[in-house]
C-alpha cells in the first residue's frame, strides 16, 4: 500500500543556532539561501540521498537520515513530479527562508528551511503553498525627510548586493545603514572601545514623515562595540505607518531612549529616540527602511527616495531634490529644533 503524502511538517528539528541578519553572498552572486534552495531541489530531483544529507547539519541528519529522507521525498515525486523550477522567496532574519516550488504537475508547495552559521538546515519543512496578499507599491507617495539631523554616512544603500548587503533580504532590499560622522569624515574619536566613542550614539533619530506609530521594540541593551546580538535582530525599535502600504522601520536605537509609544501620531520630525547599538549591530548606527506591512517578517521593501536633500560633496554642498542615498554618500540632515520645541505626540 502506498504511503499517503501529508503536505505539512517534514521535519520539527529547529536549534536555537543563529546568524547574521542579514543574507550573505554565495558564490555566482546568489543569497546564501538561495545557492541551499538549488542544491536541495537538485539533490531531491536527483534522488541523491547523499547529496540530500551533505546539505544537513548534524542534528538533521540524525532525526532525518536516509531511512526516512529517502522514502518522503520519493513519495513527493511520485505524487506531485519533479520540482520544474524554484519561485518566489522570502526571507526572514535571521536564518529563514521559505521558496515556492513549482511540480511538473502544477502543484505548489512552500519550502521553508532554517541555517546554521556554516549554511547548514537544521529545519525543514514543505508545506502547502500560501500566496502572497499583501500589494507592494512600485514608489512610495508619501514624502520622506532624512530620520537625523547632521552628517550621516550612507555605510550600507543603494540596490545591488555590491553597495548594499541588505540587498537579499526581501523586506530589507532597498535598506540603510546610516553612520554619523565629523567634518574629516571620521565615525568615532579614541579606540572606538566604546558606544560613547563614536559620534552616532546617543544622537537623535526623527520620523521622516508624519503617520501612526504601529510597533515598538523596547527594552534591548546596547551591544558593546564588536559584539552583535541576533537574538533581538532590530533591537529596539519604531514602526512608523504613513499610508496604507508605507511602514518605515527605524532601528537599532539606545536602550530607554524610546520617546514614542504605539498608536502616537507623530509628525514629520518628531524625536523617537537615540542611536543607539542595540540588536543585530557591532557598532552605532541607525538601520532604516520602508516596507510594505508593520508585520516585519512579511513585508516587501520599497524604494525610499527622500526629498530636498543635502549631500555633503568634496567641494561643498550638493543639493538633490529627489534622492535614494547609495554607499558612499554623506547625507545631511536638517537641523531639529530643540528638545523643548519638539512637536508630534509626546509619550507623557
Amino acid at each position: 500500500m502506498k504511503r499517503r503524502i501529508r503536505c505539512g511538517l517534514v521535519l520539527a528539528v529547529f536549534l536555537s543556532i543563529v546568524v547574521c541578519g542579514v543574507a550573505q553572498a554565495a558564490e555566482g552572486g546568489e543569497s546564501r539561501y538561495e545557492a541551499v534552495a538549488r542544491r536541495l531541489v537538485r539533490a531531491i530531483n536527483a534522488r541523491d540521498a547523499d547529496a540530500v544529507q551533505a546539505e544537513f547539519a548534524q542534528v538533521m541528519r540524525d532525526a532525518f537520515g536516509p531511512d526516512k529522507a529517502t522514502p518522503f521525498f520519493d513519495d513527493v515525486l511520485s505524487a506531485y513530479g519533479k520540482i520544474e523550477r524554484i519561485g518566489d522567496s522570502h526571507v526572514t532574519p535571521p536564518n529563514q527562508a521559505v521558496f515556492v516550488l513549482h511540480f511538473e504537475r502544477g502543484t505548489l508547495l512552500d519550502m521553508k528551511f532554517f541555517l546554521d552559521e556554516s549554511n547548514k538546515t537544521i529545519g525543514l519543512w514543505l508545506l502547502p503553498h500560501v500566496p502572497s496578499e499583501i500589494p507592494v507599491k512600485d514608489k512610495h507617495d508619501t514624502a520622506l525627510r532624512a530620520p537625523f539631523e547632521g552628517d550621516w554616512l550612507t555605510f550600507w544603500g543603494g540596490d545591488t548586493q555590491e553597495l548594499n548587503q541588505h540587498h537579499g533580504v526581501p523586506n530589507q532590499q532597498y535598506a540603510f545603514d546610516f553612520v554619523a560622522v565629523d567634518s574629516a569624515g571620521a565615525d568615532h574619536n579614541g579606540d572606538g572601545s566604546r558606544n560613547e566613542d563614536f559620534f552616532a550614539f546617543g544622537r537623535r533619530i526623527v520620523a521622516p514623515a508624519p503617520g501612526e506609530v504601529t510597533d515598538v521594540i523596547e527594552g534591548v541593551r546596547d551591544n558593546a562595540p564588536g559584539s552583535m546580538n541576533p537574538y533581538s535582530a532590530l533591537g529596539n525599535a519604531v514602526f512608523i505607518k504613513h499610508a496604507e502600504g508605507e511602514i518605515s522601520v527605524l532601528a537599532h536605537l539606545k536602550l530607554g531612549s524610546v520617546q514614542v509609544k504605539v498608536g502616537d501620531k507623530v509628525a514629520a520630525g518628531r524625536v523617537l529616540g537615540l542611536c543607539g547599538n542595540s540588536g543585530n549591530s557591532s557598532q552605532p548606527h541607525l538601520h532604516y527602511h520602508l516596507q510594505n506591512t508593520p508585520v516585519i517578517q512579511d513585508g516587501t521593501g520599497i524604494q525610499v527616495f527622500f526629498e530636498d536633500v543635502t549631500l555633503r560633496g568634496p567641494k561643498g554642498p550638493v543639493k538633490k531634490g529627489r534622492y535614494s542615498p547609495v554607499k558612499g554618500a554623506i547625507v545631511v540632515g536638517a537641523a531639529l529644533p530643540t528638545p523643548g520645541e519638539q512637536g508630534g505626540t509626546n509619550r507623557h
